[in-house]
């Protein structure tokens, strides 16, 4: 039986040919297992092996491909993706959740932004390390850029670059048009995997229910018609490839911490389809969804990516922003609602963590990053409504806390020390590092406190929207430097993040870290369209110790004292029972 990958691979080529040739349909087989998105901590990979055996299929005379482009994504973009897609992690050995690859016949060239900048430095191998493309640096280009100037105008005439259709966006592709000509099929990258590469996953899907969803699927169903129609697109029979996962109060468990599942819906002006396979079905959505969707057990492009945009036709196709992305990213009351609620219980399993790590390493308890992490994470599950992380806990001390998605390895990870910082100090604090904690926590100020005018996007680096029961990264949405967040301005009702940080590389590092929903500003006056500010969720202590108030304004401590006080109002009636962590979040919360 076909998987549901396979399934859309075949379906692709049978119709198109694209980019590579079907000679790439012999196997080969690696003994080392694969890389892992946002597990694995710092360790050097050794990818060696697998780029040869890459490099022998790209130089066979009857694909004649000089260069292979390997992003992140898969077929539905998805930010973090499931084992058996994580391609670009496992030929170039950084698993960080952003950047891509470029592979040529001497050359392995990987592209990632500042978040990633240390820790790819110390995963890639020494074939790959020469090769990091720092994005955002002065005179770095784009991997768009890189691959139709640098690398296709130095091939001879006749040779190939190779991109897999359905991992590439049609607007990607249109940029690279010009210089790159679509021919043949198969990623190169699956064949070097082999049998080494993990099964699709196709597991069972359940509902949302409408007292968490605050929405049913057929009212979000009606909303997006009506606004397609003010738009003028459904009379033309344009079909959205929609996020379905939420947009139809559908939740599953493909995804290592991301509730989602692999399927696709389409809707048009009198029917909506959603293609998933039978064997998802345990929960009997066909039941919940009834009559308003169909359900057929076939597979359909997502996105706009190359192959569907030629499967289509693109005569038939036009391409917009999603308006599904934009309803989702609007939480409704009972959304809005959960969000509080969850981070005030989430409030009270950090509290009972930080009061037993405090009591452990006080006691001379030796602890690595890994058990500690593994800690946080048994409180939580004691949680009420639990059902996994968001994703992998970013547990780091000392050096590890400078790599900014950090995660530890159990096998290889530091032991946390009494006098070494990350969001929270157990020994000593320096007098700089007092400094960089208090320049963050200003910034994590400024922006809690903000008022803005309606219709402002995000500008700074400093915060992603954040899904409900969903993606810990959503957007369109966020806090800034990204085309998509300067386009999409902040609307009530919308959640985002708040997390200045400061990074010493091999020293420490320090983020303070909020949730924030968007909400109307009530001001003495009302110009124009109205104002905007920002209302927090997050209910965790800021470590005073850590606080250099010489720096600090009358403002700021009053913000500080308020933050506190209520964060003990909300989160102290959960800790009745452990008097230890009361006791702790009394003292951290005390007024200074």
């Amino acid at each position: 039986m076909w998987s549901r990958c396979n399934l859309w691979a075949l379906r692709a080529t049978h119709r198109h040919r694209y980019l590579l040739t079907p000679a790439f349909a012999q196997t080969v087989r690696f003994s080392s297992g694969t890389t892992t998105m946002g597990v694995i901590g710092t360790r050097t990979v050794n990818t060696t092996e697998r780029l040869a055996k890459l490099r022998e299929l790209l130089k066979k005379p009857e694909n004649n491909v000089k260069a292979f482009f390997v992003p992140s994504e898969d077929q539905h973009f998805s930010e973090y993706p499931a084992h058996s897609d994580e391609r670009r992690a496992f030929i170039s050995g950084f698993n960080g959740s952003a950047g891509c690859a470029i592979i040529t016949l001497r050359d392995a060239f990987l592209f990632t932004d500042g978040r990633y900048f240390l820790q790819a430095s110390q995963q890639l191998d020494r074939y790959l390390t020469g090769k990091l493309m720092k994005q955002g640096l002065p005179d770095v280009p784009t991997w768009q850029e890189f691959l139709s100037k640098s690398i296709f105008s130095h091939l001879e005439q006749g040779t190939r670059i190779g991109i897999d259709p359905t991992l590439i966006s049609a607007a990607d592709a249109e940029s690279l048009k010009k210089s790159l000509e679509p021919r043949g099929s198969k990623n190169p990258v699956d064949i070097v995997w082999g049998k080494d590469r993990p099964l699709c996953p196709h597991n069972a899907v359940f509902p949302l229910d409408v007292k968490y969803a605050g929405e049913t699927f057929q009212s979000k169903l009606q909303r997006l018609r009506k606004r397609s129609r003010r738009k003028k697109l459904l009379p033309r029979s344009l079909r959205f490839l929609t996020k379905s996962r939420g947009f139809l109060n559908l939740r599953g468990t493909d995804i290592d911490f991301n509730p989602v599942f692999f399927a696709y819906a389409v809707v048009t002006p009198t029917e909506a389809i959603l293609f998933m396979n039978d064997t998802q079905d345990q929960h009997s959505i066909k039941t919940f969804l009834g009559s308003d969707l169909t359900k057929r057990t076939h597979v359909l492009g997502d996105k706009t990516s190359l192959a569907v945009v030629e499967a289509i036709g693109q005569e038939n196709s036009i391409l917009i922003p999603s308006p599904v992305a934009t309803m989702k990213a609007i939480k409704n009351e009972t959304e809005i609602e959960g969000f509080r609620k969850c981070h005030i219980r989430d409030g009270a399993a950090l509290t009972r963590y930080f009061a037993w790590l405090e009591e452990q390493l006080n006691d001379g308890v030796e602890l690595n990053e890994s058990q500690a992490a593994a800690k946080l994470e048994e409180f939580r599950s004691e949680l009420d409504l639990f059902r996994g992380l968001s994703f992998t806990t970013i547990s780091s001390t000392g050096p590890n806390a400078a790599v900014i998605h950090y995660s530890p390895d159990p096998d290889d990870c530091a032991i946390i020390k009494k006098d070494q910082t990350s969001s929270q100090h157990f020994g000593t604090p320096t007098n700089e590092e007092k400094r960089a904690f208090t320049r963050v926590l200003q910034g994590h100020i400024s922006i809690d406190t903000a008022v803005f005018p309606t219709g402002t996007s995000g500008v700074h680096g400093t915060g992603h929207g954040v899904g409900h029961f969903l993606n810990v990264h959503e957007g369109p949405q966020g806090i800034g430097t990204r085309i998509a967040y300067n386009s999409t301005s902040l609307k009530v009702g919308m959640t985002v993040s708040n997390e200045p940080g400061f990074y010493a590389d091999g020293r420490y590092g320090i983020r303070t870290e909020s949730v924030v929903i968007v909400q109307e500003a009530k001001t003495p006056n009302n110009f124009g369209n109205g104002y905007l500010c920002f209302e927090h969720v997050t209910m965790c202590p800021i470590q005073t110790k850590l606080i250099d108030f010489s720096l600090m304004t009358a403002q700021e401590k009053e913000w500080l004292n308020s933050y506190h006080a209520e964060t003990l109002e909300k989160v102290g009636p959960l800790l009745r029972n452990d008097l230890r962590a009361l006791q702790w979040l009394e003292r951290e919360c005390s007024p200074v």
